[in-house]
């Protein structure tokens, strides 16, 4: 039996960890390729471990043994995808549900509604969505505004200054994402700061801690994690019962309060909205500042396009599917940061993928954080370069990874239209420029963060 840290760390690797308990293992030879395990009790977990992330350690596999390959986790075999063309392959078991949401509920150990049924599963999933759809028509302009804040207070700084595009954006992901998701009551600076505390020492455990195995040996950690899992809770609770009955509909709160979800429904919701919400919205909007920086050609035609569709007009949500090229800007940020590098399903039904079998209850992840950098999919794959989304077959290619179209998780979404938000503002009044000698290292946990913060200087236009 695996101890509570390899059970954690299970759960972070396949994203799909509650279900497992569900089903019997499968202990039939899948004849493919890939490591023997390591350890008879862990299976390949030290291997993980010892290459820093399972991202690195994915990418070692494929290079050793092909597009498919397969390793141990415990008693477990897992199946590895490493292609588009693999991926197009495969039967997708469970068209139901959300990688990324199965997994923040598994790792925080929510359960509610997981159990009832394809038809609860998916009406709630739709409730979800159009919450997050219907917050950002309501409240766009707040977007607007926290982006011309941020703006304004960049054209203010020094030509010189350094700026920290870390801190800046978490910030403003922050401020977005409890404004939108919980209501005005968090345009106070003083609860925005106190609910980031207790988002930072959550996520931080679930990126590091539950991989490793760390937080179970500090009982010191443990206790700050569920301290601030606690107040983090309480206060999405106590936010619930404030809006609840109220004329004001705007919040994402405020759609769930309508939907019929039971309290604690609600707050796990949230949760996860807030959690998932706050650290992708961030993360594309500094990879995106960061790969811009590196380009004045890509600044200079992003900003002729928002001249041509927009204008001296700001930004609207009815304009923004016209603005094609920022949105293949953020493609190609989400492809060359690898923003979100590993995605997994559980096999429902016996599956095959060129010539593999691979059995029922099989683990399958896909190893996207590789193929988003597979030189047979993408020329010059380590080069930022927004125009290789004008070709269709990267469209496609980009779609079937769950990065564009109705797959696309709704966190993602959100995060797209703040991004462009942010770029449609900051682009037409100040250049970006990289910081000489800055080294970029990747954190390549569950989403790709900066292992350092990031430095750029801005300029005034004109």
């Amino acid at each position: 039996m695996l101890d509570f840290a390899i059970f954690a760390v299970t759960f972070v690797i396949i994203l799909v960890g509650a279900v497992l308990y569900l089903y019997p293992s499968s202990r039939r030879a899948s004849g493919i390729p890939g490591l023997n395990p390591t350890d008879e009790k862990d299976g390949n977990l030290q291997d993980i471990v010892n290459k820093g992330s399972l991202h690195e350690f994915l990418v070692s596999l494929h290079q050793q043994f092909g597009s498919v390959a397969s390793f141990w986790f415990g008693g477990r075999p897992v199946v590895s995808l490493g292609s588009v063309h693999q991926l197009r392959q495969h039967i997708n078991p469970n068209h139901t549900t959300d990688s990324f949401e199965t997994m923040l509920k598994s790792l925080l150990g929510y359960q509610s509604g997981t159990g009832g049924g394809a038809t609860e599963t998916i009406i709630r999933k739709k409730v979800y969505e159009s919450g997050i759809n219907n917050t950002l028509k309501n409240n766009f302009p707040l977007v607007l505004k926290l982006s011309e804040e941020l703006v304004g207070k960049w054209k203010a700084f020094p030509d010189s200054q350094h700026t920290p595009l870390c801190a800046h954006l978490l910030g403003l992901a922050m401020k977005t994402v409890t404004q939108l998701a919980l209501g005005e009551s968090f345009r106070d600076d003083a609860k925005v700061l106190s609910f980031c505390k207790n988002h930072d020492a959550i996520w931080s455990e679930i990126g590091k801690g539950y991989l490793d195995g760390s937080l179970e040996k500090s009982s010191s950690r443990r206790g700050h994690y569920e301290k601030a899992l606690s107040e983090m809770e309480s206060v999405l609770l106590s936010v619930a019962k404030e809006r609840k009955g109220q004329r004001k509909q705007t919040a994402f709160v405020d759609t769930l309060l309508q939907s019929g979800l039971t309290e604690r429904q609600i707050m796990e919701d949230c949760m996860v909205f807030t959690l998932a919400g706050c650290i992708i919205t961030a993360n594309l909007c500094v990879w995106a500042l960061h790969f811009l920086s590196t380009s004045e050609e890509v600044q200079d035609k992003l900003y002729q396009e928002l001249e041509e569709v927009l204008g001296s007009d700001p930004v609207s949500l009815d304009k923004i599917p016209q603005l094609r090229y920022c949105q293949q800007v953020l493609n190609e940020t989400v492809r060359t940061a690898k923003l979100t590098p590993i995605a997994a399903r559980l096999q429902g039904v016996e599956g095959k993928v060129d010539q593999h079998v691979i059995p029922k209850e099989t683990l399958v992840i896909y190893a996207l954080g590789v193929v988003l950098q597979d030189s047979d999919t993408w020329s010059a794959p380590y080069r930022f370069d927004p125009d290789r989304f004008e070709e269709e077959s990267a469209r496609k290619s980009f779609c079937l990874l769950g990065f564009s179209g109705n797959q696309t998780c709704p966190e993602l979404r959100f995060a797209y239209t703040v991004a462009t938000v942010l770029l449609s503002t900051l682009v037409r009044q100040l250049k970006l420029h990289q910081l000489k000698g800055q080294v970029m290292e990747v954190r390549s946990e569950l989403v790709s963060t900066p292992k350092d913060e990031t430095w750029i200087t801005v300029s005034r236009k004109g």
